[in-house]
């Protein structure tokens, strides 16, 4: 099943070099990110920012890669298969292969990534206030570099979970690059340039 969403073109007014998925946290929309896209001045990039699949239950307009309510994640095992068959799409349909695609997200956004990312070969990930659902197991296949960057006094995901996050993913010989700010559960332009240079370092 595909996803809706909004798409930024390359400012060179060429076929886009690279692709950058960036998923929306709970509550929020495609709209959310999308201005980032003029703010990290990629010219060769295609920016894909899709909605998630499901309403939020209390935002009007608001969306939800699945429930937060209790802790059985309802919907989550369904936006991954969804997410993975859409960006496994995306390459058909932009002409950019897996191996020049970077995705990553904010929040419930940066949790998908890790989630689908791990099992893809992409040219990097990236989390941004987000978490791991679950142990990544090892794996024969490659993992494409990660950046994890996380507040330390956000309220909404603790750090704690960044941190145990980058514990798991070393552990199973992931290239992670980690950083803290002293800030809440926001993109700040500190962020935002760390985000920068992780794009430029691995768009090879």
């Amino acid at each position: 099943m595909s996803l809706n969403g909004l798409s930024v073109s390359p400012t060179n007014n060429h076929s886009p070099n690279y692709l950058l998925i960036m998923l929306h946290g709970w509550g929020a929309n495609a709209e959310d990110l999308a201005p980032l896209a003029s703010y990290l001045a990629l010219p060769n990039y295609e920016f894909i920012f899709p909605n998630a699949p499901f309403p939020h239950p209390q935002v009007p307009g608001g969306l939800a890669w699945y429930a937060l309510e209790t802790q059985e994640y309802q919907g989550l095992s369904e936006s991954q298969q969804k997410l993975k068959s859409w960006v496994l799409s995306l390459e058909s349909q932009t002409g950019v292969p897996l191996s020049k695609t970077i995705l990553g997200g904010f929040s419930q956004g940066g949790a998908m990534s890790l989630d689908v990312g791990l099992n893809l070969p992409l040219a990097a990930i990236f989390s941004l206030s987000g978490y791991l659902h679950f142990h990544p197991q090892i794996t024969d296949s490659p993992i494409p570099p990660i950046l994890i960057v996380h507040g330390t006094q956000d309220m909404v995901v603790p750090i704690n979970a960044a941190r145990q996050a980058k514990e798991k993913l070393t552990a199973i010989g992931a290239k992670v690059e980690y950083h803290e700010f002293n800030i809440g559960h926001e993109i700040s332009p500190n962020v935002l340039r760390i985000l920068q240079e992780f794009l430029l370092t691995n768009n090879q």
